[in-house]
């Protein structure tokens, strides 16, 4: 086996392990029982999509791949971190509002 043959056979396996993980991750991004569960599913998803790229670019041969991964990566990141943001403000209302009540009570 060539050094070629064995990068083809490894890309080959690598976009196997991609799709499988994919496919993982979508069940997840879909079943997820909270919202946290399905921010990671999506943020797995976004890497997943960033190493499809650069394997691509390797079979492709083309660096422009490289950079559509690399603002993928970027755009995934600030989408996780707006997410988090909201979900932190979510709970953070929610235990206001259930001060508020207690509060009420007494």
């Amino acid at each position: 086996m060539t050094a070629q043959e064995f990068m083809m056979l490894a890309i080959n396996i690598s976009f196997g392990m991609l799709i499988v993980a994919s496919v993982f991750g979508f069940i997840r991004l879909v079943k997820g029982p909270s919202m946290p569960d399905r921010v990671v599913a999506l943020d797995m998803m976004t890497v997943l999509i960033v190493a499809f790229c650069g394997l691509f670019s390797i079979i492709a041969e083309d660096r422009a791949f490289l950079d559509v991964a690399i603002v993928l990566a970027l755009v995934g990141f600030l989408a996780t971190v707006a997410l988090a943001r909201f979900a932190e403000r979510r709970t953070a209302r929610r235990d206001h509002v259930e001060l508020e009540d207690i509060e009420d009570i007494e």
